[in-house]
């Protein structure tokens, strides 16, 4: 079995809620555009065209709301639990 390297990237700590949110609004809005496509119309010609760009437009939505909300949770919520 292949043994591959791992991958990493250094960055500042600063941006890690700024990563984290773009990386999970841009797999759940490919998640649930796929769905509601599938949904809607089904599998036609031109699926993934279609895909591409409801993709595209729930990204823009996504990603400012993802950041909104992790900096509520994160400052609201989460700072008044303590953990152990």
């Amino acid at each position: 079995m292949a043994n591959f390297p791992t991958v990493r990237i250094r960055t500042r700590r600063k941006y890690y809620r700024l990563i984290f949110t773009g990386l999970m609004a841009m797999m759940m809005s490919l998640i649930i555009s796929t769905a509601l496509l599938v949904v809607k119309q089904g599998f036609i010609d031109g699926f993934f065209m279609e895909l591409m760009h409801s993709w595209g437009l729930a990204f823009m939505f996504a990603w400012p709301s993802a950041y909104i909300c992790a900096y509520l949770v994160q400052e609201h919520v989460l700072s008044r639990i303590e953990f152990y």
